[in-house]
């Protein structure tokens, strides 16, 4: 019986898998995270005052980085020749969050999930990194892939399957 987890061997060893006979496509994987902090501590943010500077113009250049350098870190994933890196945030009064979104692009043989899922939560880390001296509570959550297009596996949305 083969699994479904592509990783493992028939053996049941880890493995990175084998990408040669797939087609090179142009792929593209959106994700998204969120922090939540104390209402003083979004005000710093949305005012550029905390004291280590631009919490939101550092954290867009840590998620870049990230998505870049995510088959240092993630341990079986192929290094990839990213085409694009978007990332967005948007400061939330109501719910006192930080919400980011990050696309990732490519054209390879392997999508760009983790490369869009490893930027949104190291520009997480870093918002809280920049603001911890002022709020230790914060609380990451919520980080999921919304969204992928190409490869064999066609075009995937959340809540659509």
């Amino acid at each position: 019986m083969s699994s479904p987890l592509t990783h493992f061997d028939s053996q049941g060893q880890a493995h990175m898998v084998d990408v040669a006979a797939k087609t090179e496509t142009h792929r593209i994987a959106r994700a998204t995270g969120t922090i939540r902090m104390q209402p003083a501590t979004l005000a710093l943010i949305a005012q550029g005052t905390a004291k280590k500077g631009d919490v939101i113009g550092i954290a867009r250049i840590a998620a870049i980085q990230a998505a870049k350098r995510t088959a240092e870190l993630i341990p079986l994933c192929h290094p990839l020749p990213l085409t694009r890196v978007a990332v967005e945030f948007t400061l939330d009064e109501a719910a006192s969050a930080v919400h980011c979104s990050v696309q990732a692009e490519t054209v390879g043989r392997t999508g760009v999930e983790m490369e869009a899922l490893t930027a949104v939560q190291v520009a997480l880390l870093t918002i809280y990194d920049m603001c911890k001296a002022a709020d230790r509570g914060m609380v990451m959550g919520d980080i999921r892939l919304l969204e992928k297009q190409g490869g064999k596996s066609g075009h995937w949305v959340a809540g659509q399957g």
